[in-house]
């Protein structure tokens, strides 16, 4: 806001403070505005923002806040730089600078005569003193010296990882000399991030770790679990649930699950991890929060790079060429080595890697093979690992080679890398939400969380390899997608010929549309990929919607649950565990 609180007629502007802006400000604090209106597109009123902002932050003492103008269809985003314990001031900054632009420029009807450089100096040096916080400045330093992680929030600080971690409250921070540095310390730590398969991915990290002897946490869409313990459940794929995990006092290995919101929103809990991987990248979630596309899709994902500790590890799929092309860009910013996975082990990039020394991972033949340091290692057959439904379930198998990487980097057993992909999936219960496999009245259920257009397609591939005498679909989607991507959800479905489908309403996922709007557009999708009126139904209620394919199972059917929560997966698992 104007620092005299008053804002010009048809001004416009999101506020967007404490995101992360684009990639070369990932990993430092920054701060995003978006304007909109005819002169956010003014590249005199741009410049001038810019200006100002810079000025401004000299005024203040600040390091060059390198102010970056993004454009974008109808809005222009101006990201700066900003110290840790400035943010809030330095958004305010941001709207200033705007404000005072436009004005100047004419357009908009604005009272210069309140524009006065040495009075709005003042006040934003009050503000930032006030925002400052020495003891925190201090004790973030002492951490870095000490070499262990710091993680802050509203509320609490705390030093170290897990079982070597402790915590205070924000407003009682301790002096470095009073902080006992000989009990604290970091645990092995991994970020996991990307479009589909973080869940799995992560899960299946954390249970090597729990074969391998330590105590995992793992937070991730379906909640924080330490141990075998559920701590709290709902989706905990962000900096809060991350802090759960890196703050529990029985933790010896942190695996967090890492989503783009939580990215966006939040940034990420700490910069201090051992690995990260990024296991794809799909064309979901565009148009929120400045992701426009692909390719600003995967710059947000990598942020998760510039958290890796120096000769850490990269973890990357060469399968995706928007995500390797992204890659790109992070050479000077980065000192992480680099992993690669990919569907074939003798990829041409795993193939470049493997001469350099790099650590890979793939399919060759029927079999997983991991390379590190020049020697080779077969993990084992596909037919042998549940989750890989017989090499049908691809994306799996990259989640596998993606997962033992990261095993890999963490320096956890080999052995207990193979024990755990030789059995993980064979219950459902190992990977809950993803790609479940039940057997109901002679009929194949599967449950699963795909949720985009890529995810429903993998998962109705691994359904028809089943060969069912009918396939049934249950649909559905949130309303924060666009209605691109929602008919684009539809024509997917569409492409594998479903015998019925099943359209379901989600009341608790409106995200600012309206009952029946979502179903309406998937019908008119499918109806216009040639899908027949008689083979789609609807209900309003998720779990009437697949209980109601579930009633009409015929020995042969495969039944494809696309569930959106735990709420309703939970009944439905009762419901299946009682025939099986």
């Amino acid at each position: 806001m104007s620092v005299d609180g008053a804002v010009p007629p048809n001004f416009g502007f999101e506020d967007s403070r404490r995101l992360p802006g684009p990639n070369r400000y990932f990993g430092s604090p920054a701060v995003t505005l978006t304007a909109l209106g005819p002169a956010a597109t003014d590249p005199q009123v741009q410049a001038t923002w810019a200006e100002r902002v810079r000025a401004m932050a000299a005024q203040l003492g600040w390091p060059d806040p390198e102010p970056l103008v993004v454009r974008r269809a109808g809005a222009v985003l101006l990201v700066l730089r900003a110290p840790a314990d400035g943010l809030l001031t330095a958004t305010e900054v941001n709207e200033w600078a705007w404000e005072r632009a436009a004005a100047a420029l004419g357009s908009y009807a604005f009272d210069l005569a309140q524009d006065h450089g040495e009075a709005a100096t003042a006040v934003f040096i009050t503000r930032a003193a006030a925002e400052r916080r020495p003891a925190l400045t201090a004790l973030r330093e002492a951490a870095a010296r000490h070499d262990v992680a710091l993680v802050e929030d509203d509320d609490a600080v705390s030093l170290g990882m897990g079982k070597g971690s402790r915590q205070w409250p924000r407003e009682q921070l301790p002096v470095s000399a009073a902080v006992p540095w000989g009990e604290l310390h970091d645990v092995p730590c991994a970020l996991v991030t990307g479009s589909n398969g973080k869940t799995t991915t992560a899960r299946l990290i954390a249970a090597v770790a729990a074969a391998a002897g330590l105590v995992p946490g793992l937070c991730c869409t379906e909640g924080v679990f330490v141990g075998a313990h559920a701590i709290c459940r709902g989706d905990y794929a962000g900096p809060d649930g991350a802090r759960r995990v890196l703050r529990h006092p029985e933790v010896e290995a942190a695996i967090l699950e890492t989503a783009r919101g939580g990215i966006l929103r939040r940034g990420l809990a700490l910069q201090r991890a051992d690995v990260a991987v990024v296991t794809n990248i799909s064309a979901d979630h565009l148009g929120e929060y400045g992701v426009e596309d692909a390719h600003d899709l995967a710059v947000t994902k990598l942020v998760v790079a510039h958290a890796v500790r120096a000769r850490g590890t990269l973890v990357l799929n060469a399968d995706d060429p928007i995500l390797m092309a992204a890659v790109g860009a992070l050479a000077a910013a980065v000192t992480a080595r680099h992993a690669l996975f990919a569907h074939s082990f003798d990829h041409p990039a795993l193939a470049t890697a493997r001469l350099r020394g790099g650590a890979t991972c793939g399919l060759r033949g029927a079999d997983i093979w991991l390379s590190e340091g020049g020697v080779e290692e077969r993990l084992g057959t596909i037919a042998a690992m549940p989750l890989c439904f017989g090499g049908a379930a691809r994306y799996n198998i990259a989640n596998i080679s993606a997962a033992a990487l990261v095993v890999t980097a963490l320096r956890l057993p080999r052995a207990r890398l193979v024990e755990v992909l030789h059995r993980f999936g064979s219950d459902p219960r190992d990977n809950p939400g993803r790609l479940e496999r039940w057997n109901f009245r002679g009929a194949e259920v599967l449950i699963d969380y795909a949720h985009n257009p890529d995810g429903l397609a993998a998962l109705l591939g691994v359904a028809r390899s089943l060969r069912p005498h009918r396939l049934a679909l249950l649909l559905g989607q949130a309303g924060n997608r666009d209605d691109t991507a929602i008919r684009e959800l539809a024509a997917t479905a569409a492409r594998f010929s479903p015998d019925r489908i099943v359209l379901k309403e989600l009341p608790l996922m409106l995200r600012g549309r309206a009952l029946g709007e979502v179903p309406r557009l998937l019908e008119q999708s499918l109806r216009a990929a040639g899908v027949p009126a008689e083979r789609i139904g609807f209900e309003a209620d998720e779990l009437t919607a697949a209980n109601l394919l579930l009633d009409g199972a015929l020995p042969g059917d495969v039944i494809v649950l696309p569930v959106h929560t735990n709420l309703v997966r939970e009944p439905l698992r009762a419901r299946l565990e009682l025939v099986r």
